[in-house]
């Protein structure tokens, strides 16, 4: 197993703030263009684009392809969950009724999960300092996600789309780490991205009717979700899992709730408060202790 070494520390650390920032701005992007696109539709366009671009980019540099169709399975089942599954039942979710809080409430479950769940999948060793740390996280996620927005009530369909895409987020983190840390980022990124673009298609046919209002604000919007998000913001995420333990890495996604606040403040003027400020603090304490080496 890859470990961090001194040297190696401040620029994981570097890559993992510019993944904070990336994997953030999906939300600022996700709301400019759910306006003229259903959601499912908004991600398929997202995937296919993405796909598009690192297959142009494979080819061009001749990269390597996986030698084994199990090397091809495993890197589909990891797209399929951390890409299409999980961020399509979490915009299901959003559409069924469940409040923005909830859902981010939610999904600041997966540092907790993805740490319990790398101690038998992955053998890792989680010590006091750290289980601390994804602990202040999660208590700085919850400040920040129940001042911006009221927990709101949904059906159970609704609830159990949201834990689904939770589900389905930690399973893919811990699936990639495991069976796809060696994978070249171009060819591995098109398969799955490729296989992510098949998963959602149906429910974009089925739920939108793949309805677009074609207009240059989604095609900016689109363009940064393809390009910094599914290809920037998870090559990072891959990059940063191949080089340190899953359950340090996944600490991360504890300062992207405050981090997106902050964005939205400037980007919509939504209400930044005291106590949203004050869950960001607790957060990116969480992170340090749970990250720190």
């Amino acid at each position: 197993m890859h470990t961090i070494t001194a040297r190696q520390a401040p620029a994981i650390n570097s890559l993992g703030l510019l993944f904070v920032v990336l994997w953030s701005s999906a939300w600022i992007a996700g709301k400019v263009g759910l306006p003229y696109a259903g959601p499912f539709t908004l991600l398929l366009i997202r995937f296919v684009v993405a796909a598009a671009v690192m297959l142009l980019i494979a080819l061009a540099t001749k990269a390597p392809w996986p030698d084994k169709v199990a090397d091809y399975a495993h890197l589909a089942v990891a797209g399929v969950l951390i890409q299409g599954v999980a961020l399509g039942c979490a915009y299901l979710g959003l559409e069924l009724g469940v409040s923005a809080g909830m859902s981010g409430l939610v999904n600041g479950l997966a540092p907790l999960l993805t740490a319990f769940g790398a101690v038998p999948f992955l053998g890792e060793r989680v010590g006091s300092r750290q289980w601390l740390g994804l602990g202040v996280g999660l208590m700085g996620v919850v400040l920040v996600v129940v001042d911006q927005a009221s927990l709101g009530g949904a059906g159970w369909a609704g609830y159990a789309a949201t834990f689904g895409a939770l589900a389905a987020f930690v399973c893919g983190t811990l699936y990639q780490k495991k069976f796809c840390s060696t994978m070249d980022l171009r060819t591995g990124s098109f398969i799955q991205l490729a296989a992510a673009s098949a998963a959602v298609f149906l429910p974009a046919l089925r739920l939108d009717g793949l309805q677009v209002e074609w207009n240059w604000t989604l095609i900016l919007a689109s363009s940064w979700l393809s390009l910094a998000n599914s290809i920037g913001a998870f090559s990072l995420l891959y990059v940063l899992l191949r080089s340190g333990k899953a359950s340090r890495v996944s600490a991360l996604f504890y300062l992207v709730p405050p981090v997106t606040a902050i964005m939205a403040f400037f980007a919509f003027h939504e209400t930044l408060s005291p106590a949203a400020l004050a869950g960001f603090a607790v957060a990116a304490g969480g992170v340090y202790l749970g990250t720190r080496q």
